[in-house]
């Protein structure tokens, strides 16, 4: 039997080619591995099919954790967020100097983890390729279980190759197993390889039951994907079609009542991590699955650490002391009720007042929201001292209006308590343990229909399916004039921590191209300009005043942002490494005299 190891694209795109030579009989140079993986022995039967969507399960889960988790840099380029760490060069800020080619080789909790997207991508199609590829080879107990985990394994490559073809454009696209290392990829359009991953998703949908554990791939999913599959592709009823059958089709509703152990609101008891994945509720479309324990990510997934300000520090109190305390030692332990964060996603001015314009809005209540003044001075010197301020409210400033905060773009922010409290038992003190998370919700189902809604110009029925998210927060009705802003506005409230914003702002913007429909700015766009003048960029300055403004930081550091940041520059040495093929470089960053015309078709190459 001829043993092989399995490779993907990513086998070449993440690592790059090595030659290894041997000579001289010298035998003792050349490796004896212990065992092999040998696939013709492993894929044999549904059990082993199985664990290879595990497999692709835990790929996914890595976007959000570990420190600076990859979905702060998706909503760091967006209006929502900025990179909060202000105390070195190095977090992505100043983006016009920061993000080439060759800075998206570095996947540290210091940059922006481009790399973590493609490198990772491609390993998330390179497991989900093996099962496609082999599907045929094992035995199953009947055609129905064989179909269900094809489905899912197309539902697996389908979402990164959407991810990727939203992050980075045009990009090569193997949709077979590689049986050997290869140096001779091509980029492939992006518009056929969404329309390949439509296609299978089409089929997948028909497959694939929702009665299936929470982490594994719904038929939810599936239609939930290829809604915004549908919507990238300027395909706007079968946009509405694919979301319908989400959300009319029985198996999910939105939790309009207080649930689970907590019962405390609804807003509140939905992001519990012990009641995320609970039977009862049924608005869950697709899951990372994460308990303590369970072998992965020691530590959780510090969470409070990232979204968290960095209140523990540069803080004084009006007579000029030393304010906070986020450790342990002190006899309030505030960090045990919010957490020891240092403030690296650090909300905009947008996502933290323009948006939230409805007083009984439970997403922005007072215990479900925080704000700094909800914190108190709980410095142990100050009760040595008998200060007067010990376990009063903090203070911005003082009553001369002195700002009482040496650094108020990483240390003084709100935000959203009900979903980035997650109790830690690994951590002292905590910064965020171990939970569920949502990847696909029926919340953001309705949003996408009511997208697809205002696409076509129907604003009647966009209107209520905005309204069905908007009222199970305790908002009123929406009034006024609809246009995608409202629509990504009420995202911004719902999704923040789960949407990829860049992500969705760039299949938006490609739609405005695609479709010529003038933006709220009354602005047009093109497709053969989408580098230059874009939505996503628009957007961005329009709404986000750090980049709009070159807002500076305390190390000195200017936040800039330019439109063709639409797309991320593909990393250098992906690109170096393919010696007998051409990956393209995209428009804004350097390499871009290497191009050749993207292909019109998916690479079926295994060798």
């Amino acid at each position: 039997m001829r043993k092989n190891f399995t490779y993907t694209g990513a086998a070449v795109l993440i690592a790059g080619a090595l030659t290894i030579a041997t000579g001289c009989g010298k035998d003792w140079l050349v490796p004896k591995p212990l065992s092999f993986y040998e696939p013709d022995e492993t894929f044999v039967d549904a059990a082993a099919m199985r664990a290879g969507l595990v497999a692709c399960a835990r790929n996914a889960r890595i976007e959000y954790y570990g420190d600076n988790p990859p979905i702060l840099t998706e909503m760091l380029f967006s209006e929502v967020t900025v990179e909060g760490v202000t105390d070195k060069s190095g977090p992505p800020q100043d983006l016009n100097l920061l993000i080439t080619p060759d800075g998206a080789n570095e996947n540290s909790a210091d940059r922006a983890r481009i790399y973590h997207y493609w490198s990772e991508g491609y390993k998330g199609i390179k497991y989900a390729n093996t099962i496609i590829s082999r599907i045929d080879n094992a035995k199953y107990a009947n055609a129905a279980e064989r179909n269900a985990i094809l489905g899912s394994a197309y539902f697996h490559r389908a979402l990164r190759y959407y991810r990727l073809c939203m992050q980075f454009g045009d990009v090569p696209a193997p949709m077979v197993e590689v049986l050997e290392a290869r140096t001779d990829f091509y980029t492939t359009k992006r518009d056929v390889i969404l329309e390949y991953i439509k296609k299978d998703l089409d089929s997948a949908k028909d497959w694939v039951s929702d009665n299936v554990s929470r982490g594994e791939v719904t038929k939810g999913a599936i239609l939930h994907l290829l809604t915004k599959v549908n919507l990238a592709l300027g395909k706007f009823d079968d946009a509405i079609a694919s979301a319908s059958a989400v959300i009319d089709g029985g198996s999910y509703s939105l939790m309009r009542q207080p649930f689970g152990a907590t019962k405390k609101n609804v807003i509140w008891d939905l992001h519990r991590p012990e009641n995320k994945a609970l039977g009862e509720n049924r608005e869950g479309i697709f899951y990372v699955i994460d308990r303590f324990g369970d072998g992965g990510f020691d530590g959780g997934m510090r969470i409070m650490r990232q979204a968290v300000p960095f209140w523990g520090s540069n803080i004084s109190t009006p007579s000029g002391k030393k304010g906070t305390n986020d450790n342990v030692n002190p006899e309030f332990v505030q960090s045990s009720l919010y957490g020891r964060g240092i403030g690296r996603c650090r909300p905009t001015p947008y996502s933290l007042y323009e948006i939230w314009n409805d007083p009984n809005d439970l997403r922005h209540a007072k215990g479900n929201w925080m704000n700094m003044e909800d914190l108190v001075y709980n410095d142990m010197g100050l009760k040595n001292s008998n200060d007067p301020n010990y376990l009063k409210p903090l203070q911005l400033r003082n009553a001369a209006g002195g700002i009482l905060c040496t650094d108020t773009i990483r240390c003084w922010f709100g935000w959203p308590h009900y979903k980035i409290f997650v109790p830690d038992t690994e951590n002292s003190p905590m910064q965020g343990g171990h939970s569920d998370w949502y990847i696909f919700r029926l919340a953001e189902t309705y949003l996408l229909r009511a997208e697809a809604y205002y696409w076509k110009g129907q604003s009647g029925l966009a209107i209520a399916d905005l309204d069905q998210v908007r009222t199970r927060a305790g908002c009123a009705p929406f009034t006024g004039t609809l246009d995608i802003g409202t629509i990504l506005d009420e995202r911004a409230r719902e999704l923040f921590f789960e949407e990829p914003r860049k992500t969705e702002l760039t299949r938006m913007s490609i739609i405005f191209a695609r479709t010529g429909k003038a933006a709220p700015n009354g602005k047009t766009y093109t497709m053969d300009r989408l580098s230059d003048d874009n939505f996503f960029y628009d957007r961005v300055i329009a709404k986000n005043d750090f980049y709009r403004l070159g807002i500076v930081t305390n190390h000195g550091d200017k936040f800039t942002i330019s439109p063709y940041h639409i797309f991320w520059p593909v990393p250098a040495k992906s690109i170096q490494a393919n010696v007998h093929g051409v990956i393209n470089q995209n428009k804004g960053y350097v390499g871009t005299e290497r191009n050749e015309p993207a292909k019109d078709a998916v690479d079926m190459k295994a060798d």
